[in-house]
């Protein structure tokens, strides 16, 4: 909660998919579930991720203070607060349907494995892009008890934007990665960084576009699109000399960029 950055970013997307599932509210319950399940997994999925690179995280600018790799915390305790937040998000799952709580299975096993792609793969960003999108899924099973096409639509339009985004913040350690040969998307990339998540954004727009259509959205939700245009334009000005703490603010951007969004969204349905 003190860095809710990541928290946020899960959340509009997963908010944009109940709004829609539910054209509009979606009542207490469904919202308190997901909302404190992304909570949950969010934390979950950092006490994960420092557990894997507990070894490494002393060698990185930006995580030498983590506790693990300070040692003023156990591995040991980082998967007991794994285990015991994943167990409570797990609860709230139980209170939906049978086919969200399947997905829930699904999204576990992912927001694990994560951490550990990057060893072995220069794309962590896609399985960091998955598990961020499952929410999605899962909200229309609770919702209607079935994902239908267009909800694979979100889901993958914001499987771009994580991987656009996660680049930025990769991007923030490429340095130190490749002194200790941990793999990112940023270290793939390279010198095309730039026009790739240029790339990125504009697919991302474009399916969000088809979003648009699939479920008849109106006026707002088009001037949300366009918000979202301007940002992504101010976010390659940030990147522009691919200094750190520049791509870290084009990284903290996204939050900006879910919020007009799911904006566009709630108005649409709350006016119309």
């Amino acid at each position: 909660m003190d860095k809710p950055i990541g928290s946020l970013l899960l959340l509009w997307p997963t908010w944009c998919a109940l709004w829609l599932a539910a054209e509009g509210w979606p009542g207490f319950h469904l919202f308190i579930v997901f909302t404190a399940g992304v909570i949950l997994m969010r934390a979950a999925g950092c006490a994960v991720n420092d557990y894997a690179d507990r070894k490494i995280d002393a060698y990185v600018e930006r995580t030498a203070a983590r506790p693990l790799a300070t040692g003023a915390l156990t591995p040991k305790s980082a998967l007991a607060l794994f285990m015991g937040l994943s167990i409570v998000a797990f609860l709230l799952v139980l209170t939906t349907n049978k086919l969200a709580i399947l997905l829930s299975l699904v999204a576990l096993v992912l927001a694990f494995a994560y951490p550990f792609a990057k060893r072995h793969t220069h794309l962590p960003q896609v399985v960091l892009g998955t598990a961020f999108s499952m929410g999605i899924p899962m909200a229309f099973a609770a919702v209607s008890g079935e994902v239908p096409p267009q909800a694979w639509l979100l889901f993958t339009a914001n499987l771009l934007w994580t991987l656009c985004y996660d680049t930025f913040y990769a991007m923030v350690d490429r340095d130190d990665d490749l002194q200790i040969g941990v793999k990112s998307t940023a270290i793939l990339f390279g010198d095309m960084d730039k026009a790739l998540t240029a790339t990125l954004q504009a697919l991302v727009v474009l399916a969000l576009l088809l979003i648009g259509s699939r479920f008849s959205l109106g006026i707002f939700y088009y001037l949300g699109l366009l918000a979202v245009g301007g940002l992504f334009a101010y976010q390659q000005w940030l990147i522009r000399d691919r200094e750190r703490e520049a791509c870290f603010q084009a990284f903290i951007n996204n939050n900006w960029v879910g919020f007009a969004i799911f904006l566009g969204i709630s108005l649409h349905f709350l006016l119309n």
